[in-house]
């Protein structure tokens, strides 16, 4: 591969291998559970959880039955494991009926069976049970609120938390006294299992007390009847110490610094020098696309051109803060603010995507810059400022036919940038 006539191609083959690093199921075949006295029990929730239903069917080999909920359009069919489709990233009424049918699937349990947990990104949304006197539209509105917000991920499952009736540990609970054995494939910085789709089978020690300070850091506006529910209670119906947590097993599986080394090794393989920035970076997108241009910069100021390509990888969540009515997500925010940062300038091309293959509000992975996507969307009669200031990058890279389409992947280990530097 020609890096210096096709940095298109080469940047696609680093996504492409560090999806395939988080391949479910590699991952599920080097951690396939014990097998019970019982029964065999499968649940699951997640952008990732059909794919991981599939190969754990596929693996077992021996009686089993269950039910996972992934998001609309993810279309996988399992022949034991029964697959429901619901809403991401807002909950809608499917989110509401799956995680009821998952409540009811371990319910009724002996200490002889087993629960396999298959949890992954995106699992928040598609499960809404809310709690005690909330209902479905509260829980719509606080994800709608969150969304907006530009609250780091692990905060916002926080508050997720400690207002469901299934995140938490809550579903471990259902099913004691079943052994549970977790399985993720994680998305959060960090690869806290209790945050990856607010840990619905993992003891979690929150308190409403945190999900309040969480609320008034980010001057959260959430309806009254959510706030009155937070004050009333002062410790949690999830008791961390119940026995149940003592018996279960949990083992993240899949994480992004996997998928970053695979995609590292590629770089190397092809002849192109790389360095991994870190796994787990956090914060507004479009500045840590300042950050990264600064990276760049310094790499230049220090020692001028590299003598051989190199590539800068990283991985984490970026958050946007909505400030306009455009179309788009994270990775193409954080692509539009870099676009912005090198304009005009040569030899730098950059890929940022989401490796479950959907960014934000539309079809595309995310998008491809470089030095003259400015100057291109000009010549079509589009400002980057101002569409920047939208939240519109899915227009800006459309515009300029850059928008990465890959369909949903079947994982998940969030964001993936690769910034080529010539």
């Amino acid at each position: 591969m020609a890096v210096d006539h096709d940095p298109k191609t080469f940047l696609t083959s680093l996504f492409a291998a560090a999806v395939a690093a988080a391949d479910p199921y590699e991952a599920i075949k080097a951690n396939l559970p014990e097998r019970p006295k019982g029964r065999t029990i499968v649940i699951g929730a997640g952008k990732a959880s059909g794919e991981m239903a599939r190969a754990f069917e596929t693996l077992w080999g021996g009686p089993l039955e269950g039910v996972v909920v992934t998001r609309h359009g993810s279309h996988t069919s399992c022949q034991r494991i029964e697959v429901i489709e619901a809403s991401h990233p807002v909950p809608d009424v499917a989110s509401l009926m799956a995680s009821r049918r998952l409540m009811e699937t371990v319910s009724g349990l002996t200490e002889d069976d087993l629960v396999v947990a298959l949890i992954s990104g995106g699992g928040s949304s598609l499960l809404a049970l809310p709690q005690d006197s909330l209902t479905l539209e509260d829980e719509i509105a606080v994800a709608e609120v969150l969304l907006a917000s530009g609250a780091p991920i692990s905060a916002m499952n926080v508050v997720r938390t400690q207002l469901s009736a299934i995140k938490g540990g809550r579903l471990a609970l259902a099913a004691y006294p079943a052994k549970v054995v977790t399985l993720i494939v994680s998305d959060i910085p960090g690869d806290d299992p209790g945050l990856v789709a607010s840990g619905p089978t993992v003891a979690n020690r929150a308190l409403p007390a945190d999900a309040l300070r969480i609320i008034e850091r980010h001057r959260l506006r959430l309806p009254a009847r959510v706030m009155d529910f937070l004050r009333s209670r002062n410790g949690t119906d999830a008791d961390p110490d119940h026995p149940c947590f003592a018996r279960n097993e949990v083992k993240v599986i899949v994480s992004a610094a996997a998928s970053l080394a695979a995609a590292a090794a590629r770089a190397e393989k092809l002849g192109v020098r790389a360095v991994v920035l870190g796994d787990a970076i956090e914060g507004e997108a479009r500045e840590v696309a300042k950050a990264h241009v600064a990276t760049v910069d310094d790499i230049l100021r220090k020692g001028g051109p590299p003598e051989q390509p190199l590539v800068l990888l990283s991985g984490g969540e970026c958050t946007v803060t909505i400030r306009g009515d455009g179309k788009g997500g994270r990775n193409t925010e954080f692509l539009l603010a870099l676009a912005i940062e090198i304009a005009g300038r040569d030899g730098l091309f950059a890929l940022a995507a989401d490796t479950d293959g959907i960014d934000g509000s539309e079809d595309n992975a995310g998008a491809f810059a470089d030095g003259s996507t400015v100057a291109r969307l000009a010549a079509r009669g589009f400002e980057a400022h101002h569409l920047l200031a939208r939240n519109d990058a899915w227009t800006a890279f459309n515009a300029v036919n850059d928008l990465f389409v890959t369909g949903p992947t079947g994982t998940n280990v969030n964001d993936f940038r690769a910034i080529l530097i010539m």
